[in-house]
């Protein structure tokens, strides 16, 4: 009989007006920021295939961020329809003013995946140039810090591979790294029920608890592969190898579909990697429609939607494991991690890890399949470093 890991908590229900309150609540901590920090320049830049989002006030302070590589398809919504609204403006405002650039130019009609894309890049780079004027970590400017670590789960993004290709493909990376737990994929991605080749997913699942015994930790990503029916014969198949968590089997879009496999499993249901709705988020948690949220901080807005979700999710005893968009989000994620009370054991490892270290003062260190926290003060990053210097500038509003 499948046994629901120690890590995951019993639901709680909570009230649509404790949710509400956690929706208006105001999450940053400016303590100490007596002086206002005028908003005065936004560049987007580019270099060595990064995009990322340099933000200037008057006086010299800047905040620096990486951005996912969506950008690169969405970022004339960043240059001509939320940057403009943001200059002249306080950034110790910054929360009032991600409600008002929703507004601004009728921005909402933009609502999605492009348009937090590059809310989250500018917020996140504001984020930084404030922690920078407090001389605190980014994390710190959203709350104490009570972790300095985080288990990773080491990934494949495969699904043209045999299961015994895969197999190897993932042993590899758990030697290189020490991590104790993986994830896969499995079905056809968005497919209809079609599996990537014949009879893969199956035979893949039941090889891989073969294949790494009894103690490693197993997560399954169906990419929203199958209807309600298909998608809980694989989460019993999940069931039968004590899956750790069963992550998207349902179409993103489809939040009752999702909501009945979750019903009808044990296992924990992970969902919420393409989610920007913090209404939907908000119904997810009421109705228990998944049992792990995954917000993404570079497709949801950034860290302070971010966290609202968190602590939504916090009120109803629900686990918080984020999605990772690019390399450089698992940064942030480690920034969420260091103040979020129910953040998930396991955090998705990318790859890059010494082409970050070089680009941050603090340096992270993996090993055993844990990873510190920085402790730097912002997000870290080189300001001199010259994927900074001699990076091309697309725009810039001022």
């Amino acid at each position: 009989m499948y046994q629901i890991h120690k890590d995951f908590k019993e639901y709680c229900s909570v009230s649509e007006k404790e949710l509400d309150q956690i929706l208006e609540s105001r999450v940053l901590c400016l303590e100490g920021l007596t002086e206002p920090i005028i908003i005065e320049r936004i560049e987007l830049l580019f270099n060595h295939g990064a995009y990322m989002v340099r933000t200037m006030a008057k006086g010299g302070l800047t905040g620096i961020s990486v951005t996912n590589d969506r950008i690169q398809y969405a970022y004339p919504i960043l240059l001509k329809l939320i940057a403009p609204y943001f200059i002249g403006k306080d950034a110790r405002d910054l929360e009032e003013l991600l409600d008002g650039v929703y507004v601004y130019q009728s921005n909402y009609k933009m609502a999605g995946i492009p348009y937090y894309s590059c809310l989250s890049a500018l917020e996140l780079s504001i984020l930084d140039m404030l922690a920078k004027a407090r001389k605190v970590s980014l994390g710190q400017m959203l709350g104490p810090r009570i972790h300095d670590s985080t288990n990773v789960y080491v990934a494949s993004g495969n699904r043209q591979t045999t299961p015994e290709e895969e197999l190897e493909i993932l042993a590899r990376r758990v030697e290189a790294c020490g991590a104790k737990a993986i994830k896969y994929k499995i079905g056809g991605r968005m497919s209809k029920n079609k599996d990537s080749m014949k009879g893969r997913s199956e035979e893949l699942i039941y090889l891989t608890r073969k294949f790494f015994g009894d103690s490693m930790v197993i997560h399954a990503d169906g990419n929203g592969s199958y209807d309600t029916e298909t998608a809980i014969r694989y989460g019993k198949i999940l069931e039968d190898i004590q899956a750790y968590f069963y992550e998207e089997p349902c179409p993103f879009d489809d939040l009752m579909s999702t909501k009945a496999v979750a019903d009808a499993m044990t296992i924990p249901l992970a969902f919420g990697e393409q989610e920007t709705s913090m209404t939907r988020f908000c119904w997810l948690v009421k109705n228990h429609g998944c049992d792990v949220v995954q917000p993404d901080i570079l497709y949801n807005g950034g860290l302070i939607r971010t966290t609202k979700v968190a602590r939504m999710a916090e009120a109803a005893n629900m686990t918080v494991t984020p999605h990772v968009s690019t390399g450089f989000c698992f940064v942030y994620i480690l920034h969420l991690s260091s103040y979020t009370p129910n953040i998930g054991r396991y955090q998705e490892m990318k790859e890059g890890l010494d082409m970050t270290n070089d680009f941050l003062e603090g340096q992270i260190v993996l090993k055993n399949g844990v990873m510190n926290i920085p402790d730097s003060v912002g997000v870290g990053i080189k300001e001199d470093h010259p994927l900074i210097k001699e990076a091309v500038v697309l725009g810039a509003v001022h």
